[in-house]
């Protein structure tokens, strides 16, 4: 493309992913004072003092703000569509208190997944799922906020009930029944692990789709970083690199999400594997992107 990927696109990246090592504020700092970003995703912080301080360069930054509500319910394994209900009532508080940490640091909507389910209680975890959405989205509404859910694998590693496409465009389109500030976030590097390419997900989630996010995944069984992993573009027997991810440029550009009068949030997810340098990973993965890009045809 001759085009900038920035005319039609925000290019961000998740900060606890890039930067796991780091020292939270430092990782901001860093991800600030590099123009190749537009966007950051951010998460929960420990402390009001770090809040406070990320709140200032954030503000500082003209960065566009995302919040990650998936930490805050993958780590304490709580479980928004719990047939238990006072598992869900839990995931959905950490969810709502989600909203309020989100507004202040200046986002405006976050994003979650769905927990793990079984067979024979699937279209209870199904409904559940449908009820902490819809009273997330009630509060989110109030403060002019969105919320979105990303779809992930269903039977690899995450294991949750959002889940292929087809479903994931079911729950969508139910959400959207009585919710107009629901969408769904897809990632390139869960394609692989759903069984699913990128024309498939991107035609089947369309209407929906408010948010992406690019990786890459290892999919072969008993291969270092198997399942929902992230590692670098180019990690041995990984599934996505360049070609994938000009594939999924090309669809994106099909299917109309070039806009450059609003453009969509695209970010990194994309984590160092072991003793890898968070920095040099980065780096790779802003090349992979170059690149792709400039295969595209305009």
């Amino acid at each position: 493309m001759k085009d900038s990927i920035h005319k039609y696109f925000q290019i961000g990246t998740i900060q606890w992913m890039s930067h796991p090592t780091y020292d939270v504020l430092d990782s901001i700092k860093t991800i600030a004072c590099d123009d190749f970003f537009d966007a950051i995703e951010i998460s929960k912080f420990s402390d009001d003092e770090t809040r406070e301080k990320a709140k200032k360069m954030l503000e500082q930054s003209h960065l566009k703000v995302c919040y990650g509500a998936q930490p805050r319910l993958l780590g304490p394994k709580l479980n928004p569509n719990d047939i238990d209900e006072e598992g869900r009532k839990a995931a959905e508080a950490t969810l709502i208190e989600a909203i309020d940490e989100a507004e202040y640091l200046g986002a405006k909507g976050i994003a979650f997944l769905a927990g793990k389910w079984e067979e024979e209680t699937k279209d209870l975890a199904y409904a559940q799922l449908l009820k902490t959405t819809r009273n997330v989205c009630d509060y989110a509404a109030k403060k002019g906020m969105t919320v979105n859910l990303e779809v992930f694998d269903f039977d690899m590693d995450k294991a949750a009930l959002i889940g292929p496409a087809p479903y994931a465009a079911k729950f969508a389109a139910d959400m959207r029944t009585t919710h107009n500030n629901f969408g769904l976030m897809v990632d390139l590097s869960h394609f692989p692990t759903t069984y699913e390419t990128s024309k498939f997900v991107i035609r089947t989630l369309r209407p929906y789709i408010n948010h992406f996010h690019i990786g890459n995944a290892v999919v072969k069984e008993g291969c270092e970083a198997y399942g929902d992993q992230h590692p670098r573009f180019g990690f041995p027997n990984s599934a996505n690199d360049t070609q994938e991810l000009l594939d999924f440029f090309k669809v994106l550009k099909e299917e109309g999400f070039f806009d450059a009068e609003n453009p969509y949030v695209l970010s990194f997810e994309v984590k160092p594997w072991k003793d890898e340098d968070p920095d040099i990973i980065l780096a790779n993965t802003k090349r992979v992107i170059n690149r792709a890009w400039a295969l595209l045809e305009d």
